[in-house]
């Protein structure tokens, strides 16, 4: 049996002879015809995309080079970690809570211990739920943030973060 591959498209010409199975594909002599046509149209598109990307990386590449965190000098960088780093602690912890409080979905929100928690994370939630839905009725939003809290800490302030190594520059 041979069989014919590219990147998108497998094809065997044996399949074009077997007999029908229990499954059985009511268009598929009809698609296997043009199967070459469209397998040969994708690999162009595919490589056509390709030079583009790579185009477009040299380009995003050496704006990067423009824009750096190197200009930010490291007195503003220790000061910036002064802030973000108790703050994304703070906002993480908070999502923790959330997570624990959505287990229970009868605790009274509004009174104290809970409204700690429940006042500075929920208009972030409530936005994050027009795009994220619950899913089979569990709220999966406060996992969501705390990912998102957890990984901006730790690529900002954690021990080899962007400011943090600016922070430790020697001023020349």
């Amino acid at each position: 049996m041979t069989t014919v591959t590219t990147s998108f498209v497998s094809f065997s010409p044996a399949l074009l002879h077997a007999k029908k199975s229990r499954r059985s594909f009511p268009n598929f002599r009809n698609r296997s015809t043009s199967l070459p046509i469209v397998s040969a149209s994708l690999n162009h598109i595919e490589a056509d995309t390709t030079t583009n990307l790579i185009g477009e990386t040299n380009s995003i590449s050496e704006l990067l080079h423009n824009i750096t965190l190197a200009d930010l000098d490291p007195g503003t960088a220790k000061l910036a970690i002064g802030i973000l780093g108790p703050a994304l602690s703070a906002f993480g912890f908070l999502f923790i809570v959330r997570i624990v409080m959505s287990w229970y979905p009868k605790l009274p929100v509004e009174k104290f211990p809970y409204v700690l928690a429940y006042a500075p994370t929920e208009p972030i939630l409530v936005q994050t739920r027009k795009v994220i839905p619950p899913l089979a009725g569990v709220d999966v939003t406060p996992v969501v943030w705390f990912g998102l809290v957890s990984f901006l800490s730790e690529i900002l302030v954690g021990p080899q973060g962007l400011l943090v190594l600016v922070s430790q520059q020697q001023v020349s």
